[in-house]
């Protein structure tokens, strides 16, 4: 692996090469972190479950003892009752104590059931926070009727 030197930064004459190195610096230098003591993957596309319920999917590229992992062509799918979507992240590093599941999907398969519809961004966004307003009106008529204690 080689390292763009400060001489190769400033020799540069447009704006383009010198964006052009700083990009392959700093992924070089993003791989660089990870690969170190880390195992050099590629297979086919992955299902990443993190701890706060989001689903990553994307081609695992590294991961090392504490499942630090890099995706490349990441999305994260969002599912929201019968509505689904799938928001690009692109190259995505992934903490290892976020991690609570890693799966490989079988391309083979159909991934969703067939009732599924596929939204936009702007509509599962519409949908989660409607989804997120009901289970706080839920939970706050459920506070209220506490006091009844209907055992």
């Amino acid at each position: 692996m080689s390292w763009a030197g400060p001489e190769d930064i400033y020799l540069s004459t447009s704006l383009a090469s010198y964006l052009d190195s700083m990009l392959s610096l700093s992924l070089s230098f993003v791989f660089a972190l990870l690969t170190s003591h880390s195992f050099i993957y590629d297979a086919g596309k992955l299902l990443v479950l993190l701890r706060d319920g989001r689903k990553l999917m994307g081609t695992l590229r590294s991961f090392d003892q504490f499942a630090n992992a890099v995706l490349e062509g990441a999305c994260e799918r969002v599912i929201v009752g019968d509505l689904y979507c799938d928001i690009p992240l692109g190259l995505y590093v992934i903490r290892g104590e976020n991690v609570v599941l890693i799966g490989e999907l079988d391309l083979e398969r159909e991934e969703l059931p067939p009732h599924m519809t596929h939204v936009s961004v702007a509509e599962i966004r519409r949908a989660q926070k409607a989804e997120r307003e009901a289970t706080d009106l839920k939970g706050t008529m459920r506070k209220r009727m506490e006091f009844l204690d209907l055992e």
